[in-house]
């Protein structure tokens, strides 16, 4: 009898060893399972963010920074300007560079060549002056200035200031007609001596 329990307990001790034994691979393997699925979403989520940085970059947006990148070009342009003699007795033309980005730019650059020449023996009718803005719309240049005491000048220099504006305006063909305004207000005359058209049109 003794000799049979021994046996039996023999038996039942290998089957639990043996069943103990058969559950390590079943466990290790949804650990496994996990690892291999964590490395492939780290994977998953660089290959996005790689992506989208390109996409950025390519935009003209700086991936490093996030800052948007100029692509805008400076345009070169020679234009004609006018300006007189000291004694403001005809007008002279001159060829002149202006610089710009935007086509808007445009007009107020070839208005600032008013104010000044590299030639010491013309004198820059507009000298004085200050031009705010420069807005094309529909044909119509509305230009906004503002007329210091000292940028004032007699009936004839005021007469060739207007002229010498028309005349460096006018060279575009898109401007059609050209709305002078003092501080953002039309005014009957400019210096107090010519009436001033509220539009000037070309000739």
């Amino acid at each position: 009898m003794n000799r049979k329990l021994y046996i039996t307990g023999v038996i039942v001790l290998l089957l639990a060893l043996s069943t103990g034994c058969g559950q390590k691979p079943g466990t290790s393997s949804p650990v496994d399972n996990s690892a291999e699925g964590n490395v492939q979403g780290t994977t998953t989520t660089t290959d996005t963010t790689t992506a989208a940085g390109l996409a950025e970059g390519g935009n003209g947006t700086d991936a490093g920074t996030g800052e948007q990148v100029s692509t805008e070009q400076t345009v070169t342009k020679t234009i004609e300007t006018y300006y007189t003699d000291d004694e403001m007795l005809e007008l002279t033309k001159s060829s002149v560079e202006i610089k710009y980005t935007e086509e808007q730019e445009k007009y107020l650059a070839a208005l600032q060549t008013l104010k000044g020449s590299a030639d010491t023996d013309l004198f820059a009718l507009w000298k004085n002056v200050e031009f705010h803005s420069a807005k094309l719309e529909n044909g119509q240049l509305t230009i906004d200035i503002t007329l210091p005491d000292e940028a004032r000048l007699g009936a004839g220099g005021e007469v060739l200031a207007l002229d010498a504006l028309k005349q460096t305006m006018f060279q575009f063909d898109e401007v059609k007609s050209i709305e002078l305004l003092v501080d953002g207000k039309q005014r009957d005359t400019l210096m107090g001596h010519e009436e001033l058209e509220h539009p000037m049109t070309r000739n």
